[in-house]
């Protein structure tokens, strides 16, 4: 992450931008602008906005914002594939835990990264399907219609 902040901080400075400038016209405050730059990310609370930060932040910069994110993406694979496989065994014990203790009205925090994904409603998407599919009947219905 530190060579991805360095190479923002060389194209702002080789164009003479200030990072109050870069911050006004990105609309990116300055000390996510100054974390960014000095690679460090544990401050961010929001992956996803951090995301969104490094890509505006290389656009304004003419940088290759797909190649940035790529090698963001990288850095974090990395990063967070070098959880302990013991640790992540001890979280899903405490996942059955939780849904053990949810039974008992208990409040428990888990990791989003490491919650089971609920379920879908396909219910609802059949409905919906089929309401889209009713409505262009309709519209079909109309417009011949109208042309006889």
């Amino acid at each position: 992450m530190n060579e991805i902040g360095e190479n923002f901080k060389d194209a702002r400075l080789s164009s003479s931008i200030s990072l109050e400038e870069t911050s006004e016209d990105t609309n990116i405050p300055i000390e996510a602008l100054e974390q960014i730059e000095e690679g460090s990310i544990g401050s961010f609370k929001d992956i996803f906005k951090l995301k969104e930060y490094l890509q505006t932040y290389a656009k304004y910069l003419g940088l290759d914002s797909g190649k940035v994110i790529d090698e963001f993406n990288e850095y974090m694979f990395e990063y967070t594939s070098k959880i302990p496989l013991d640790d992540l065994a001890k979280e899903m014990v405490e996942q059955e835990k939780e849904k053990m203790s949810q039974d008992t009205g208990e409040i428990k925090i888990v990791s989003p990264y490491l919650r089971p994904k609920e379920e879908s409603n396909v219910a609802k998407y059949v409905i919906t399907a089929v309401v889209i599919i009713i409505l262009i009947a309709v519209a079909m219905i109309w417009a011949i219609k109208q042309v006889a």
